[in-house]
């Protein structure tokens, strides 16, 4: 087996977002639909750029928050991600290695600017993402480091990834190389827009054996499995994955692993502020305490704890005392 120097690695979009406050009324005036995700050409995100109120720039991107986390957390994290030869790839850059996660993916020389996703958050803390891929669909084989995914005990790949051909590649490699060298692989379903026609194409991943530990929130998992139960989507995943993580917002989290349900009540939180990131901490909680060798209740809890953290602040990502109120 490889030597492990690192805890998890993940794969996903390199995007920075800009998050803004906004209204109910803008959101309706736009014709967006509140806590939702979209798909943005260039010129569309321009355009509803423009119409926003002041922002602020943070690099986000879900398993890149993940592994913000899991840094945080004290762990080893790496990332894997496409950006541009700009100022937001710069950017993105920079926050990256400033947290201690190892970020080596070479930019972009040409081509398609830095991914970036416009955020809107209403009084009520929902966010409403509106996401411009850019540069990140632009990840391919070549940019993977073979010895580096081999050295992480987990391989955390990203759903918003899985639709376009070519980082599609380069997460199945990644999960090859993981498997080779007797590690983990996890996917998150990441957003119930990103299964839609790509529903077969996820069960026959599930199916090959390249996924050992799923996580979805509740309304992903329906849409995956075509059921209108939790329970029974839960029973359809059953035997096809080894550990099967569900996400239930206020209502907790379970798992189903090696046969064996754990359920969880959430963490409480005193005051929601944003629910951004909310999923991308839980799985850097759940992730970090697997690593540790935490039984199962315990990386559902510390996913709680950490997704309790980040909503009761502003923005996705965890801030430096993150592991001394987590202690793993």
């Amino acid at each position: 087996m490889t030597s492990r120097s690192l805890d998890v690695v993940a794969i996903g979009d390199a995007i920075v977002d800009v998050i803004a406050t906004t209204t109910d009324e803008f959101i309706q005036q736009h014709g967006l639909r509140k806590g939702s995700m979209r798909l943005l050409s260039a010129a569309e995100a321009d355009e509803l750029y423009d119409a926003m109120g002041p922002a602020r720039e943070v690099s986000g991107g879900s398993a890149a928050n993940s592994m913000a986390g899991v840094a945080a957390l004290g762990l080893r994290a790496a990332f894997v991600g496409q950006v541009a030869n700009d100022q937001l790839g710069q950017i993105f850059t920079h926050d990256m290695r400033s947290l201690g996660v190892r970020f080596d993916t070479a930019p972009l020389a040409a081509g398609l600017a830095t991914g970036r996703c416009l955020i809107l958050v209403t009084p009520d803390a929902q966010r409403t993402m509106n996401t411009c891929p850019g540069a990140s669909y632009e990840l391919t084989v070549a940019a993977l480091d073979d010895a580096m995914i081999a050295s992480a005990a987990v391989t955390f790949l990203e759903g918003y990834l899985w639709g376009p051909e070519r980082p599609r590649q380069a997460m199945l490699k990644a999960a090859q190389i993981a498997h080779e060298a007797g590690n983990t692989v996890a996917f998150t379903l990441s957003e119930s827009l990103c299964i839609g026609d790509r529903r077969e194409g996820v069960l026959g991943m599930i199916d090959n054996g390249v996924v050992d530990i799923l996580f979805g929130n509740e309304d992903e998992l329906l849409h995956l499995t075509g059921r209108s139960d939790l329970s029974a989507a839960i029973e359809q995943l059953r035997p096809r994955v080894r550990t099967l993580v569900a996400t239930r917002g206020a209502a907790g989290a379970m798992a189903l692993s090696e046969g064996k349900l754990a359920e969880i009540a959430a963490a409480p939180v005193e005051q929601v502020v944003d629910t951004t990131g909310a999923g991308d901490l839980f799985a850097a909680g759940f992730l970090s305490a697997w690593c540790r060798g935490r039984p199962i209740e315990a990386c559902l809890q510390t996913g709680a704890r950490a997704a309790a953290d980040v909503i009761s602040r502003f923005g996705a990502r965890p801030d430096a005392d993150l592991k001394e109120r987590i202690v793993l």
